[in-house]
């Protein structure tokens, strides 16, 4: 009896996760300067295998909790507070792109590096944007229905306890993810401009390259759910990782609806 739970909250246990975490985030981060200096790119490799390989026994370890009724009401809202700081945290980051996006665009820089606005233009000379009511338009109708078949599996769970439209809206938000994906890299294998070099290419790719990747986990987190969703572990009442990738992929539709506004459109 002396130790029979009587609360609410979670006593976690000891945990190897985090600082394995940090180890695969620090190797990533030193191993892409040396990817991006030429050296080699085995050392982020192994880093991306390390986070991966983290997230992975991390989040098995949270399902198992789940599974075992370790996540009480008071517990499910400390994890929704979570991640909403963590969504914060997301749209600091891409507001950087956007910041220097919008930098640049104002007051482009001449080649030479003379008198700002004055001497110089955007985009670069000799940069051939993307046409936005092309592929760019494709890819934005793709990322909204997907986020409409989210957002239909979330009332099928949570209103009607359809667990059949449950899968079926995740299968097809998956299935768009991947098509966004796949379209997104045949954009960049058709793009006129490069990386390295100028402002406009370097930009370009790390705002739209990072939100790539956070499609592709975005995509990932929902195939988790379709698999625990046909293994029946999600209920009305108790979703908190399904909610979590709901919030996240409409996350990224909305990063997305700003990045086809301000650079596709707007940018160019």
């Amino acid at each position: 009896m002396a130790h029979t739970k009587n609360h609410d909250y979670q006593i976690l246990p000891p945990s190897i996760w985090p600082l394995l975490g940090s180890l695969g985030g620090f190797t990533m981060l030193f191993g892409a300067v040396l990817w991006m200096q030429g050296i080699t790119p085995f050392v982020f490799v192994a880093g991306a295998i390390l986070v991966a390989y983290v997230m992975y026994g991390w989040w098995s370890d949270m399902i198992r909790e789940a599974n075992a009724g370790e996540h009480t009401p008071v517990v499910r809202i400390s994890l929704r507070y979570g991640f909403i700081l963590f969504i914060i945290s997301e749209v600091m980051f891409f507001a950087a792109w956007f910041w220097t996006f919008f930098k640049h665009a104002l007051y482009p820089m001449h080649p030479e590096g003379l008198s700002p606005k004055v001497d110089g233009v955007w985009p670069p000379a000799g940069i051939e944007t993307f046409d936005p009511w092309h592929l760019p338009l494709i890819n934005t109708l793709i990322l909204l229905c997907s986020g409409a078949a989210v957002t239909w599996a979330h009332h099928a769970l949570v209103h009607e306890n359809n667990r059949k439209d449950v899968v079926n809206g995740l299968a097809l938000a998956v299935f768009l993810g991947v098509c966004f994906t796949i379209l997104q890299v045949y954009e960049y294998s058709h793009a006129a401009f490069g990386f390295a070099g100028n402002i406009y290419g370097a930009t370009f790719f790390m705002a739209t390259g990072f939100h790539g990747a956070h499609v592709i986990i975005g995509t990932i987190f929902l195939l988790v759910c379709m698999i625990r969703a046909m293994k029946g572990h999600f209920t009305p009442e108790q979703h908190v990782g399904f909610e979590a990738a709901a919030w996240y992929w409409h996350f990224v539709d909305v990063v997305w609806l700003f990045l086809f506004a301000a650079i596709y459109i707007w940018g160019r």
